[in-house]
């Protein structure tokens, strides 16, 4: 199959990357026409390929997911570019403006833990990002702390996937439809990626560890899983 013939512009825009992640997918599609989720992680040890992508996309570059076929037979997901002759594309200013001094900001605010679970851990260990995706929002020309959220390495993860498969996502690009979502706004929300759900992400930590195990011991003796015995302890405190 002869390689698509890109813009002049376009593949500029592909040179001008630097970052390691989105220029090892760019590269490679360029190369190879496509790359899939398992390339991504045993290739080049990406475990959430959909946050490489992301990458690409935060960049003014266009990828378009469909399934292929792998080794096992099994569909997977891979990546493509769209075509840059139908999509307009500009070079954003990606995360690069996503500064310590805001990072400092939130924390001062908010304390030193992840916005979805409330989990306290080390600074480091927690990740500024976007509370409505930069592919939705795009980049405004004054960086707002209440804009974004700090999240760790799980909770953003969670985030990507959910995002990345909600119809606004896919189709609606409605900004406003991310500023009412569970993942912008956990503690004030009308859906979960366009989902009439609701959800709690609780997490034990230091002494209350105790508790978890007894919640667990306890949903043992009922047959039920954690999260079920909780709802029904919940229901019952509630009646």
């Amino acid at each position: 199959m002869a390689k698509p013939k890109y813009p002049k512009e376009f593949l500029e825009l592909c040179a001008s990357v630097i970052g390691k992640r989105p220029k090892t997918v760019i590269n490679h599609i360029l190369k190879h026409g496509h790359i899939t989720t398992q390339e991504l992680k045993n290739k080049y040890g990406y475990d959430h390929p959909p946050r490489a992508a992301r990458d690409v996309r935060e960049l003014g570059i266009q990828l378009e997911t469909f399934r292929v076929e792998a080794a096992n037979g099994r569909k997977i997901a891979a990546y493509r570019f769209a075509d840059p002759t139908k999509n307009r594309f500009r070079r954003f200013s990606g995360r690069t403006g996503l500064s310590k001094k805001i990072k400092d900001q939130l924390i001062a605010k908010h304390g030193c833990q992840c916005f979805i679970y409330l989990e306290k851990m080390d600074e480091a260990k927690l990740q500024i990002d976007h509370r409505v995706p930069y592919e939705m929002a795009g980049e405004t020309n004054e960086l707002k702390t209440e804009d974004f959220m700090l999240l760790c390495g799980s909770a953003n993860r969670a985030k990507s996937w959910s995002c990345e498969h909600c119809e606004n996502w896919k189709s609606k690009k409605d900004k406003n439809i991310c500023l009412s979502c569970y993942w912008a706004f956990p503690e004030k929300y009308n859906h979960v990626a366009m989902r009439q759900i609701r959800r709690v992400d609780l997490v034990w930590q230091g002494e209350e560890v105790a508790q978890y195990d007894k919640l667990k011991a306890d949903a043992a003796t009922a047959g039920l899983e954690i999260p079920q015995f909780v709802k029904d302890v919940l229901a019952k405190a509630l009646k």
